[in-house]
């Protein structure tokens, strides 16, 4: 099982503070360092310091780190034409050295895109189709040759398809909770499939979506990787754990209900029901990223045991 860790800057973090997190990550020898791609806080609270951009943060992370994966859950196919996309995931495996990985999805949260001026589409999953097919479509262009694209939403004449990616083929993921699309878009692009905080029986039916839908469509179900993405809140104690859910305005139950939350013991138990089922990540979400002592405790008794 892959644990890695997964943040969420809308709500109140810097490039400063993200840094801290991503080389503790790398330091406790987590897989990865993944990050929303928001502009806009969720709820109420502090509004400071503002956004951070989620690929520019991790053009930063990726000239100081140097083992962990970096990537989006999920950059929002709203934010960004498909062509400038597929130019800047580039270039931040480059600097990378290849370690990037590209989480697309459609873009959901309306207000963030008043806020700052952004369009939001009413059709965008035909949008997002069209962005993967003409991102891996640029990607896949051999070298000295160009490109075109005419879809309903973006045409692309005589593109010269660069930069390419340092890896030979940088991993897609895409996810969600949605019965028919979703799993169809995961069965044609994505070489890993992500379901965000859902129960076991819900990701296990969703699962099983996406496997059909790879064998529909000419693929190994196994192709894929299955992941999770869940809320984590470990204590040594029982103080401890509620001190940690107070400090993100969260209940204990609620959290052991939803997410993976209690002693070390009982979340190494929960995340090895999600293994059961098929999935081998599990995305970390943390939520109080002034806590470092929280993943060094996520390292040393959770990770641990489950290799």
């Amino acid at each position: 099982m892959d644990l890695r860790i997964f943040t969420e800057p809308q709500q109140g973090a810097s490039y400063d503070t993200l840094l801290k997190v991503a080389k503790a990550t790398e330091d406790l020898g987590f897989d990865a360092f993944f990050r929303s791609d928001h502009y806009l806080r969720m709820g109420d609270g502090d509004p400071m310091p503002g956004p951070t951009d989620a690929w520019t943060t991790l053009a930063g992370l990726a000239r100081e780190t140097s083992r962990i994966r970096l990537g989006t859950l999920m950059t929002s196919a709203t934010f960004r034409l498909p062509g400038i996309l597929a130019i800047q995931v580039a270039q931040v495996d480059a600097m990378s050295g290849g370690r990037v990985e590209l989480g697309l999805g459609a873009g959901w949260f309306e207000a963030e895109h008043t806020a700052y001026g952004i369009p939001f589409p009413k059709e965008k999953f035909a949008r997002l189709e069209e962005q993967l097919e003409i991102i891996t479509g640029l990607w896949g262009t051999e070298p000295g040759k160009t490109f075109d694209y005419e879809g309903a939403h973006y045409r692309l004449t005589d593109s010269p398809a660069l930069p390419k990616p340092v890896q030979e083929k940088v991993p897609v993921l895409i996810g969600g909770h949605g019965a028919k699309r979703t799993p169809a878009l995961a069965a044609r692009f994505a070489d890993e499939f992500n379901i965000p905080f859902a129960s076991l029986e819900d990701s296990e039916r969703q699962f099983g979506r996406v496997r059909e839908a790879a064998e529909a469509n000419g693929r190994s179900a196994d192709d894929l990787i299955y992941s999770n993405a869940l809320v984590v809140c470990v204590g040594r104690n029982d103080a401890e754990v509620a001190r940690r859910a107070a400090a993100i305005g969260r209940e204990v139950e609620e959290l052991k209900e939803n997410g993976l939350a209690g002693s070390p013991a009982e979340v190494v138990d929960k995340i090895g029901r999600y293994a059961e089922i098929g999935s081998s990540r599990i995305y970390l979400q943390i939520l109080d990223l002034d806590d470092l002592d929280h993943l060094e405790l996520i390292s040393s008794q959770v990770q641990s045991r489950l290799s």
